[in-house]
């Protein structure tokens, strides 16, 4: 096994998902990451941590979805229990097929979501952890060969998190004294609230209420979305390749999409419900660690220089003890490129030019 495979198991069993003795933890692990199963199962053991290990195959519940009438009972208590009586959930991406979900009926996957969004709200309330391994499979999708992606991902994941969770505070200050940021690119021009919000500092530990490793982005609850935004970072979004969707907002409502290709599930996702209509997310990438587009959101969300809107659910983190922000059945992320002509302000204040942040080298105000 490479040991960097037994460091990114420790990393994620330690620093990320924080696990002591006798944590009861859930433990589920995709067709290719086998070789990570095994080292974070070996570190859970020497931990003294419960486990209880699940298969998470895409294709397995691509052929349950297709074979199913649509009529799914709503949160199974078999499901919801084991996630009820969990206290951390790790989950271990790198599946065989990235599009493994493209062509699965609109219909079908609406009434899944809606059916299942008790079991996926008990999950959110674990310390919950996502990650890959590096497998064949995503370095086609990133068009990698298979050796430089693997040294891609761990240079993304086995980095100092302490050293980044110092600058990214630096950023999670300024949303938390802000009340409006706008951002403008080439053909975006789009202003959001953002006060009465708590940024999250998402450094790849849930003792800073993060939950991806890797990570590196801070991320707050927007509001009162208005302009509009267009994100030229192509992607596959429900097995679906997406390129250069834009989004129309007024009064905080996604009115008008269009996008070279994937439009059609881009308004999909927008007609699920009446909060996948507004923004759940506001998130900007500063993991200097990822510095190419690889199509898997895990890592291009947190890429430096870029900023990403999610439609959807709001995050619990961001909010207020007792307020409920932007409720849906989904949240999906959509990216934006701020390495080009670009600035990111708050309240006014250009925090960012070009894709740099006023207090790194290279930075350039605008004219």
């Amino acid at each position: 096994m490479d040991p960097r495979t037994r460091e990114h198991a420790e990393t994620l069993v330690d620093w990320s998902a924080r696990i002591e003795a006798g944590d009861d933890v859930v433990v589920s692990v995709a067709e290719d990451a086998h070789d990570l199963g095994v080292a974070v199962a070996a570190a859970l053991g020497e931990r003294g941590a419960n486990v209880v290990t699940t298969y998470g195959s895409a294709e397995l519940d691509r052929a349950y979805v297709d074979a199913h009438d649509s009529d799914f009972d709503a949160d199974p208590d078999h499901e919801l229990a084991l996630y009820e009586h969990a206290d951390a959930v790790l989950r271990l991406g790198g599946g065989r097929n990235t599009a493994e979900s493209a062509g699965v009926p609109a219909n079908k996957r609406r009434a899944r979501d809606e059916a299942t969004r008790g079991v996926r709200e008990a999950r959110l309330d674990t310390d919950w952890v996502s990650t890959v391994h590096p497998t064949r499979s995503l370095a086609q999708q990133a068009g990698m060969s298979y050796a430089d992606y693997r040294e891609f991902v761990y240079d993304a994941v086995l980095r100092d998190w302490s050293a980044l969770a110092a600058e990214m505070d630096r950023l999670k200050q300024l949303f938390d004294g802000g009340e409006t940021v706008r951002l403008v690119n080439e053909g975006s021009d789009l202003t959001m609230r953002i006060d009465g919000r708590t940024a999250v500092n998402s450094c790849a530990s849930v003792a800073y209420d993060s939950h991806n490793l890797p990570s590196g982005e801070v991320f707050t609850a927007p509001h009162a979305t208005a302009g509009h935004v267009t994100f030229d970072v192509p992607m596959t979004v429900r097995g679906e390749p997406v390129r250069d969707a834009r989004l129309t907002f007024e009064d905080g409502e996604v009115t008008a999409v269009d996008a070279a290709q994937g439009e059609s599930v881009i308004r999909e996702m927008v007609d699920t419900d009446d909060g996948s209509r507004r923004l759940g997310e506001l998130g900007v990438g500063m993991n200097r660690g990822i510095d190419r587009v690889t199509d898997n959101i895990l890592f291009d969300e947190k890429m430096g220089g870029t900023v990403h809107l999610a439609l959807g659910r709001a995050y619990d983190a961001n909010l207020p003890d007792g307020e409920s922000g932007n409720d849906s059945a989904v949240h999906v992320d959509l990216i934006t490129d701020m390495r080009g002509d670009s600035r990111l302000e708050i309240d006014g204040e250009v925090v960012q030019a070009n894709g740099v942040f006023r207090w790194e080298e290279g930075f350039e105000p605008p004219a």
